[in-house]
């Protein structure tokens, strides 16, 4: 299961009013590439696939390719802001290892 925190689900209700895409899920997965291999992806999208998994956390739809669900299983995505800025924190307990400025990951 890929959860929200409750921060989390708050700005990405906001991103989704401000852009005009209320209603719309969010996609998350995982894409090869990065100094470690791999990196996350998230975007607004208006339905799953046949193949999807499917969440729900405070309100917002996720949505994920079994591919990435490997990847993302007991996954907390977080909302952090500070003076390196602000951005999606994923809080990942499959990560083995990650690169120096922290964008991409290995499993």
């Amino acid at each position: 299961m890929i959860t929200l925190t409750e921060k989390a689900s708050e700005k990405v209700k906001e991103i989704a009013s401000t852009e005009g895409l209320d209603g719309q899920g969010l996609r998350l997965r995982v894409i090869g590439g990065g100094c470690s291999g791999f990196s996350y992806d998230l975007y607004f999208e208006d339905t799953p696939t046949d193949m999807d998994e499917t969440f729900e956390s405070f309100g917002v739809k996720l949505y994920c390719d079994p591919l990435s669900a490997q990847y993302l299983e007991g996954t907390e995505v977080d909302y952090v802001e500070g003076l390196q800025g602000s951005g999606f924190k994923f809080n990942n307990p499959n990560v083995k290892g990650t690169c120096g400025c922290g964008s991409s990951f290995s499993a």
